[in-house]
């Protein structure tokens, strides 16, 4: 089947966008040495200190699993530490080292913040279109179903063992 000019257009624009997510991504690993789920972390613990990581996780929408493995990393790379409540010793907290102050000051840039700024720009039935949009979009790819948090980053965001096991599934089943 020969695709037609506009499929190969909307093709074209996603491959645009998928691009432009990966070299946003590449940038911060390169200049700043973190990823962006890595980078989203060090700024909800700076907005929001002393907070457990069942609530780190519901602000930025990753598990708590995600959570946890993301702060390892952070830890082992030295942006990061986590220590025991004193009052309470169940709950941990996290806390930013002098190295992670140190990138916040330049105040890296995320793509979806530059992002976010434009859309806001748009009148309510541009957003409600490019919303309407996307969503028939993601039908058509089998994704309506993926969750997924609202941050604009390639790689892999540590699927959780259901999603391992349904995308598995669904590989097999096409």
């Amino acid at each position: 089947m020969i695709a037609s000019n506009s499929t190969n257009e909307v093709v074209t624009t996603l491959r645009q966008i998928i691009r432009a997510i990966d070299l946003q991504s590449k940038k911060l690993v390169k200049k700043y040495g973190l990823t962006l789920p890595q980078l989203i972390l060090l700024k909800e613990i700076k907005e929001n200190p002393e907070q457990p990581i069942s609530k780190i996780s519901k602000q930025v929408s990753l598990s708590q699993a995600t959570v946890t493995s993301i702060l390892n990393r952070l830890e082992k790379q030295g942006f990061a530490i986590r220590e025991r409540g004193k009052e309470d010793k169940r709950k941990v907290y996290t806390y930013l080292t002098e190295k992670a102050e140190t990138i916040l000051k330049n105040k890296p840039q995320l793509l979806q913040d530059s992002f976010s700024r434009e859309f806001e720009k748009l009148e309510e039935w541009e957003k409600n279109m490019i919303l309407s949009a996307l969503q028939r979009l993601s039908f058509m790819l089998n994704a309506d179903d993926i969750e997924s948090p609202a941050i604009l980053t390639s790689g892999p965001m540590e699927a959780s063992p259901a999603e391992v096991k349904s995308f598995l599934e669904d590989e097999n089943n096409n």
